[in-house]
């Protein structure tokens, strides 16, 4: 991966799709002194089928900041789209140069954006619709003459963007060495407690630790043998 960058933004649909592999990178940029900051299109409040969304979006954005704080992330914003239909189109895309504009990212992170994961295991529309929307984004956020309202709110463009690193793909072509930050990655994703024991009747630090162990070890039978959190680099 390129490492001659300083600030990174990660933007991504829910709470929770970062722990789901990507945390023991970001855990590892921060260690070396690096700046990341998380951009939420929404709080996950349709995630948990026991909790009403209003109370569910209180809880998943309590533990998605106590996730990013295991990672050493300090700035976590929520951009308020509704969980489950999010929609591709300008208004996401605005939201998100303006999250872009704000942070001043030479790194740019999202997940998934393609139909599937590989293969025929379907991708979520949430997924498609902000992974997608980020890469257009990320173009957007230099052109004065897209979403000029922005500028009005002191949002001046940026066109500082170099890379946007896709996490989660079928098409990997860089990875990060994350040997010293696997603990960190399960940590954070095990912050997510309340989700976690919704969706699986394991133990939460037995699926937590499996989670990691499956994500790192993808990476690492393509890229060296080491655990790994890989990407697919768009250089811009």
């Amino acid at each position: 991966m390129p490492t001659e960058w300083r600030r990174a933004l990660a933007v991504v649909a829910h709470p929770d799709d970062l722990e789901y592999g990507v945390s023991g990178a970001i855990a590892k940029w921060t260690d070396e002194g690096r700046e990341v900051s998380y951009l939420l299109a929404t709080h996950g409040e349709a995630g948990i089928d026991a909790l009403d969304p209003a109370d569910s979006a209180e809880v998943r954005e309590r533990e998605q900041r106590a996730a990013a704080d295991a990672v050493g992330v300090s700035t976590v914003e929520f951009l308020e789209h509704r969980d489950g239909v999010i929609e591709y189109g300008p208004a996401l895309r605005r939201d998100i140069v303006a999250g872009i504009r704000r942070h001043r990212p030479e790194l740019v992170l999202t997940i998934n954006h393609r139909d599937t994961w590989g293969g025929t295991a379907w991708n979520t529309p949430d997924h498609r619709a902000v992974g997608r929307a980020t890469l257009d984004a990320c173009g957007d956020a230099g052109n004065r003459w897209i979403f000029t309202e922005l500028i009005d709110d002191g949002l001046l463009p940026w066109d500082g963007v170099r890379w946007v690193a896709v996490a989660a793909t079928s098409s990997p072509t860089h990875a990060v060495d994350v040997s010293d930050t696997v603990e960190r990655a399960v940590r954070s994703l095990l912050a997510h407690r309340t989700y976690v024991e919704s969706i699986s009747d394991e133990s939460p630090e037995d699926y937590c630790r499996s989670v990691q162990d499956a994500a790192t070890g993808a990476g690492a039978e393509q890229f060296g043998g080491v655990p790994a959190v890989a990407f697919e680099l768009f250089a811009r």
